[in-house]
C-alpha cells in the first residue's frame, strides 16, 4: 500500500493534469488553513502547522508558492520534493510546516475529484479509531489530572490515557518537586486495571534520570514512555530504550528523512511518532511509515491538539500497514487551547466507546467554518501564465 505515491506518481506524470493556479492562506497567530485552486476550478483545503502559523503562511507564499503555481495537482511526493531541492539552502521546520498546507490541501482536492475520502486514496477505509485520551498539562496536581481521567474513562469510554511527567526540557528538573513520583502512582491507580497507560517526558530527563522515572512507569504498569531525554540525541534516546522493558517512543519533532532513516537503523525508539504537519504533510509522513514498517516498527503519530492534524492523522492511521493501537485524542478544551474555537463547521471529533469516526466524506471529509476564515488574515499567490 505504501508504493500508492511512487506508483502514482508515475500513472499521473505520463496525463495531463490540471495545475495550480492560486494558493490562499488564512491565518492567525495559531492556526492558518490553506486554499488551494486548480486552473480548472477544483478547490483543495490544507492546514500549515499550528503555532507561529502567521510567520509560517508568510514562507509559504514567499518559499512554496512560487515553486507551485503552475505545477501538476497530481504529482504530490514529487512536487514537495522538488519544492524541497529549489529550497535547498532553507531546509528545517519552518519549510516543512509551510510544506504541509501545500500537500494536505493536495490530498484534499484529490479526494475530492475521486469523490473519495483521503483514507480510500491510501487503500484504507473510513472505519472507527481507538483514541487515547492526551494531557497536554503540566499545571495540573497529579489527583486533579486522575479525576479527570476517571471521568472520562467512565463518561467517553476512553481506555488509554497519556500524562506529563518532568519538565520541558527541564534538565532533571521537576515541574515542582516531587511530582512525577506522585503522578504516576495516583494516576495509574485511579484508572485501575484494563487500561493503557502512557506517560510523555518532552525531553524532560538526562539518561539516569529517565531510566530511574522508567523503572517507575514499569512498577505501575504503564507500556509507553515518551521523549524521555532531549529527543536530538539519539544515542542517549537509544541508551533508555535498551535499559527499559517499556516501550520509548519519540520522533513528534523530527523532519529530516535523515534523521528519521538514522533513528530507525540504529532503533532509538520502539514506536515512531511523527506529526504530519510538523513533517510538511502526508506525503512525507507516509515515506516515515514506510521505513519503519521495513524495520517492523509501529507508527503512532503525534497529533496534539483538535485543528486539521487530527483529522489528517486519522487518515493516515486508517491505511498504513503499521498503525500503533491508536490516534492521540488532546482533551484540552477552550480553556486551554481558545484558538481551536470555531475552526469546521459541526463536530468532526466526537467521542463514542473511546474511539473516533474517520470522516466518510470526499477528501479529508471536514468543512472549515466560514467565519472562522472572515476573521483571518488572508493572502493569495496567483499563477502568472
Amino acid at each position: 500500500m505504501l508504493g500508492y505515491i511512487r506508483d502514482e506518481k508515475t500513472k499521473m506524470t505520463q496525463s495531463i493534469a490540471p495545475r495550480i493556479a492560486r494558493i490562499e492562506t488564512f491565518a492567525t497567530q495559531f492556526v492558518c488553513f490553506v486554499r488551494l485552486t486548480a486552473e480548472d476550478g477544483a478547490q483543495g483545503w490544507g492546514q500549515c502547522s499550528t503555532y507561529n502559523a502567521d510567520i509560517t503562511a508568510q514562507i509559504l507564499h514567499r518559499q512554496v508558492a512560487p515553486w507551485a503555481l503552475g505545477a501538476s495537482c497530481d504529482d504530490i511526493l514529487g512536487l514537495v520534493q522538488r519544492i524541497e531541492e529549489r529550497e535547498h539552502k532553507f531546509p528545517g521546520s519552518y519549510r516543512c510546516r509551510a510544506l504541509a498546507g501545500l500537500d494536505t490541501a493536495l490530498w484534499d482536492l484529490r479526494g475530492k475529484r475521486e469523490g473519495k475520502p483521503v483514507v480510500e486514496l491510501l487503500g484504507g477505509s473510513p472505519r472507527r479509531l481507538r483514541a487515547y485520551a492526551s494531557s497536554m498539562k503540566r499545571d495540573i496536581t497529579p489527583e486533579d489530572e486522575a479525576a479527570r481521567f476517571v471521568q472520562l474513562r467512565d463518561e467517553k469510554g476512553f481506555d488509554a490515557f497519556k500524562w506529563r511527567v518532568g519538565a520541558e526540557c527541564g534538565r532533571d528538573i521537576d515541574e515542582w518537586p516531587g511530582r512525577t513520583e506522585a503522578v504516576v502512582p495516583i494516576v495509574s491507580r485511579a484508572l485501575g486495571d484494563g487500561i493503557d497507560k502512557l506517560v510523555d517526558g518532552n525531553s524532560g530527563f538526562g539518561v539516569a534520570r529517565a531510566i530511574e522515572v522508567g523503572h517507575l512507569l514499569q512498577a505501575e504498569g504503564i507500556g509507553h514512555f515518551e521523549e524521555p531525554v532531549p529527543y536530538w540525541h539519539l544515542e542517549e534516546t537509544r541508551a533508555v530504550t535498551q535499559a527499559l522493558t517499556l516501550d520509548v517512543t519519540g520522533g513528534e519533532q523530527d523532519w529530516d528523512l535523515a534523521t528519521w532513516a538514522r533513528m530507525i537503523e540504529m532503533r532509538a525508539v520502539d514506536i515512531v511518532q511523527p506529526d504530519i504537519m510538523y513533517m510538511g504533510g502526508l506525503s512525507r509522513s507516509l515515506l516515515v511509515a514506510e521505513m519503519a514498517a521495513k524495520a517492523g516498527l509501529p507508527c503512532t503519530p503525534h497529533a496534539a491538539n483538535l485543528s486539521l492534524v487530527t483529522i489528517c492523522t486519522m487518515h493516515f492511521l486508517g491505511a498504513i500497514p503499521n498503525a500503533g493501537k491508536y490516534l492521540e485524542f488532546s482533551i484540552e478544551g477552550l480553556d486551554y487551547y481558545p484558538w481551536q474555537d470555531g475552526l469546521f463547521l459541526g463536530d468532526p471529533f466526537q467521542i463514542e466507546a473511546g474511539a473516533v469516526q474517520i470522516p466518510y466524506g470526499p477528501g479529508w471529509g471536514v468543512e472549515i467554518n466560514p467565519e472562522w476564515l472572515g476573521r483571518a488574515q488572508h493572502q493569495q499567490s496567483d499563477w502568472a501564465r
